[in-house]
């Protein structure tokens, strides 16, 4: 039986794990010392920051994940961050329900904009989040943080503001 939930310290290994076996099919890896670096403090880097890491566990296995964390410069304003999927579900239901999580997340904390960088090479990603309504706003920015250089898109989603209920 596969469930979302929120990321323990216990997961960091599997989180780590499963990362790098997405980025290996892009003859790339994990880079702890760089751009992976927050994956050794994820509660750190996300929910003490009032953000949130979740996992797709399947029994024990993890699966898929993805984070959300709110820009501390600017209220309202929130990161997609850490979106993988194990191969044999990418197309299925759940990256669409890791997906709705985040954007329910961010509409409950009032975020009214989601921003997130995606490197190039994840075309299947793109037209994943196309389906969301991400846009891209042209950006593109190269990277050196990483096992080796890549580059990534900028997206962003402009959310409507909710009106609370009138009493």
């Amino acid at each position: 039986m596969m469930q979302i939930r929120s990321a323990t310290p216990g997961d960091r290994d599997a989180i780590m794990a499963l990362i790098d076996t997405v980025l290996r099919e892009y003859d790339d890896r994990l880079w702890l010392q760089g751009a992976d670096r927050d994956l050794l403090d994820i509660d750190g880097h996300y929910v003490t920051q009032g953000g949130a890491f979740i996992v797709l566990d399947a029994t024990g296995q993890i699966r898929g994940t993805h984070a959300v964390v709110p820009d501390a410069l600017r209220p309202g304003v929130c990161y997609f961050r850490r979106l993988y999927l194990e191969a044999t579900l990418r197309g299925s239901a759940w990256g669409t329900r890791l997906m709705q999580w985040t954007l329910d997340w961010a509409r409950t904390h009032a975020m009214h904009r989601v921003e997130f960088w995606s490197d190039t090479r994840f075309t299947r990603a793109h037209a994943f989040f196309a389906r969301f309504g991400l846009q891209r706003d042209g950006r593109v920015r190269s990277m050196h943080d990483g096992w080796k250089p890549y580059q990534e898109y900028f997206y962003f989603l402009d959310l409507p503001l909710i009106d609370a209920p009138v009493c």
